[in-house]
């Protein structure tokens, strides 16, 4: 009888972890969704290739910009450690396609989505004296 008591303790313990992780899970997701992005002028961007990283709790960006010609040309994701984020690095030929950081989160991907728009922004656009910041 004793064992049926720790095993259904055990239970009720896993199940209170989970519970407080889903609600710390979205608590972050919210956070992350109220991160501003908005466009740098790409007039006053130099040509050439700019590094960045930016990180959101469990997610954290690194990529490669480059700008020919006052456009984006390319963006390379150099490191990308997302859980299962990973198909917000489909955002980049969105941004690439519409020369704009207003685009569209991937759903089910809003906080690496978030993550490698704001960190173009703050490195190669306006905000280069944030270097990283986690939420």
């Amino acid at each position: 009888m004793r064992k049926g008591k720790w095993i259904a303790a055990g239970c009720c313990a896993v199940a209170l972890l989970a519970g407080a992780g889903i609600i710390a899970l979205g608590a972050m997701v919210d956070r992350v969704k109220q991160i501003p992005v908005c466009n740098p002028n790409l007039e006053e961007i130099a040509d050439g290739a700019c590094f960045g990283e930016y990180s959101a709790g469990p997610v954290a960006v690194k990529v490669q910009v480059a700008v020919e010609g006052h456009e984006l040309a390319e963006i390379e994701i150099t490191e990308h450690q997302n859980g299962l984020g990973g198909k917000a690095e489909e955002i980049i030929e969105d941004v690439i396609d519409s020369q704009s950081l207003e685009v569209d989160a991937i759903s089910g991907a809003t906080v690496s989505s978030k993550c490698i728009l704001k960190l173009w922004r703050m490195h190669c656009g306006m905000g280069r004296n944030e270097s990283k910041k986690e939420i």
